[in-house]
């Protein structure tokens, strides 16, 4: 049995799914869609220094997916053992999106194109399912990859209560275009995304573009978890073919 046969059976079996209709990808954003992270935990990493919190630039990769907010709160709680008042939010997270458009535009990941052309080709609705609330990269999907999503298949941080790793966003995302957990294939680069995928029931692949290691993806939930976006690109229309045929 191949390692995604093996990855599906397991998953399968532990959300006791008797079939899975693949319908829906939803996808993450930053680190899947852009080489962005490098950015962001830059911009986050000389913000939160500048007001003397300690971090380290690489823990910023695993916060991918939560809020502004949250990743402020939980900086605050570590530092301060409380949450940042929202004046307090309101200027950091002003400061660090500063800090991130001073670096310039963000690249697209490699490949991502070729991931988004298969799911359509399959006939799979396509979400962008993102913590990232700056209408400036979201902007830019219709001009960096025309066709690939509705105008209207958009869930950000302004569209949830509760952000990654909650699995409200893709909850949400699945009521939007009326599919179930065993019809939705999630696509995530960080451990919050790949928990939110996950708790919502969703098949959820983890791509290590960043330096987070394919056993922090699968520790956070993942069913199958590759070591690059080519990885997965090679073995995406097999791991489609192989869930619809899945028979228990």
């Amino acid at each position: 049995m191949t390692q995604i046969k093996s990855a599906i059976k397991r998953f399968m079996e532990a959300h006791q799914y008797t079939q899975f209709d693949p319908r829906a990808a939803l996808i993450d954003m930053d680190g899947v869609l852009y080489d962005s992270m490098p950015l962001h935990a830059s911009a986050w990493y000389d913000m939160v220094t500048a007001h003397g919190i300690k971090a380290t630039r690489d823990e910023f990769f695993g916060y991918e997916g939560m809020t502004g907010a949250a990743t402020i709160n939980l900086l605050f709680e570590r530092e301060y053992g409380r949450n940042a008042t929202p004046d307090e939010v309101a200027a950091l997270y002003k400061e660090k999106t500063e800090n991130f458009h001073a670096q310039g535009g963000a690249p697209l990941m490699k490949d991502a194109n070729k991931m988004l052309g298969i799911f359509t080709r399959e006939g799979m609705e396509r979400v962008l399912v993102t913590g990232s609330g700056q209408t400036s990269l979201i902007e830019r999907i219709s001009h960096d990859y025309p066709g690939a999503f509705k105008p209207e298949n958009f869930i950000t941080s302004r569209s949830v209560a509760h952000g990654k790793p909650d699995p409200e966003p893709y909850l949400k995302a699945m009521r939007l275009v009326d599919v179930k957990p065993w019809q939705s294939i999630v696509v995530e680069n960080a451990p919050c995304g790949v928990r939110a995928g996950a708790r919502a029931g969703a098949f959820t692949v983890g791509v290590a573009t960043g330096p987070i290691p394919l056993d922090d993806l699968m520790a956070a939930g993942a069913a199958i978890a590759f070591d690059s976006m080519g990885a997965f690109v090679k073995a995406l229309p097999g791991l489609i073919a192989d869930l619809r045929a899945y028979n228990s």
